[in-house]
């Protein structure tokens, strides 16, 4: 969806789904096109980023076969050696394909947006007194993991986002826990501030830094972090009218 010369990190983006499909995720689902804004948003946070969006073989998650997550870890194998960075952002049964993927050597930070973390879901993260490392091949410095999920939501739990966000936090691991006041799975009642959220990571992750991530980030866990209200309060439709757009404003550059 970018893809500047030269570009050494990327940007990529795992849709929702089901829980069992073995149906084509065409790129005209509800779930796919609800990435279009926040790839815009990832464009406006760094221009000389690549960014790309995960198609799935299938609809589904498919059990242990966890298709989206061999999808994704597919592609983080193939990259070019020239990418060094890569940033995953996930929604539901994509934020579970991220998460699976965020101990991946070029992964160099995780956002789970209203993720699908089953009870018992294993973390792949070891601590930092463990051999995990960076990129770089450095000592881990706690590259961001950061979960937001919409109090709201019916779909996927908030509880067990919470659950996951503690575990990893008890481990050492750095970890950021937002809570989204009035929000559904869809993440249309508050669409802008979603996409900020987005831009933020972005910026903060790949850039100068962030305020607001980086307290979220060093915080101790005694509950999740209120998500700000940084834009006027919006509703399901202007969410809707803001995926439209950003999907009829924008276009595929390459397919890999």
């Amino acid at each position: 969806m970018a893809a500047p010369a030269n570009a050494s990190d990327l940007i990529l983006f795992a849709h929702g789904g089901v829980v069992d499909s073995t149906d084509d995720p065409h790129a005209w689902r509800p779930p796919i096109l609800r990435m279009w804004p926040f790839a815009a948003a990832a464009r406006q946070a760094d221009p000389s980023a690549l960014v790309g969006l995960m198609r799935y073989r299938y609809r589904g998650w498919n059990g242990t076969a966890a298709h989206p997550a061999a999808d994704l870890r597919t592609v983080l194998d193939r990259l070019p050696d020239r990418i060094t960075r890569v940033l995953l952002i996930g929604h539901s049964m994509g934020g579970r394909a991220v998460v699976a993927l965020g101990n991946h050597p070029k992964v160099y930070g995780v956002l789970a947006l209203a993720p699908w973390l089953p009870a018992g879901e294993p973390s792949v993260w070891t601590s930092p007194s463990e051999s995990a490392r960076t990129p770089s091949g450095s000592e881990f410095t706690g590259a961001p993991i950061v979960f937001a999920h919409g109090d709201q939501d019916r779909i996927t739990d908030p509880d067990l986002t919470a659950a996951y966000a503690n575990r990893l936090r008890r481990a050492g691991i750095p970890g950021g826990l937002l809570s989204v006041e009035g929000e559904s799975h869809a993440m249309l009642n508050r669409a802008a501030d979603w996409s900020e959220l987005v831009r933020r990571f972005v910026q903060h992750t790949l850039g100068p830094g962030d305020p607001f991530l980086a307290d979220t980030l060093t915080t101790e866990l005694s509950g999740p972090t209120p998500l700000p209200r940084w834009n006027r309060p919006g509703a399901t439709p202007a969410g809707v009218l803001q995926t439209a757009r950003a999907r009829l404003s924008q276009r595929i550059t390459a397919h890999l």
